[in-house]
């Protein structure tokens, strides 16, 4: 997975995988998903990031533990 903020632009890109992308939907106003030719959604775009997340230019990643 790969994260990636363009201040120039103000978009935040996030992208589970390095499929072709065949489609895009604009969701909701300002979020693509963006999905490859079997259905699968591979990536989304998030406009005016600035406005829609807090800190667009940092992330948090974090792994839950296993249920055991």
């Amino acid at each position: 997975m790969k994260v990636n903020y363009d201040s120039k632009t103000d978009t935040l890109t996030i992208i589970f995988t390095e499929t072709p992308v065949a489609e895009s939907d604009e969701d909701k106003p300002g979020v693509i998903l963006d999905y490859d030719d079997k259905g699968n959604l591979v990536s989304l775009e998030i406009m005016d990031a600035s406005r829609r997340v807090s800190v667009p230019s940092k992330i948090e990643y974090q792994v839950s533990p296993m249920a055991g």
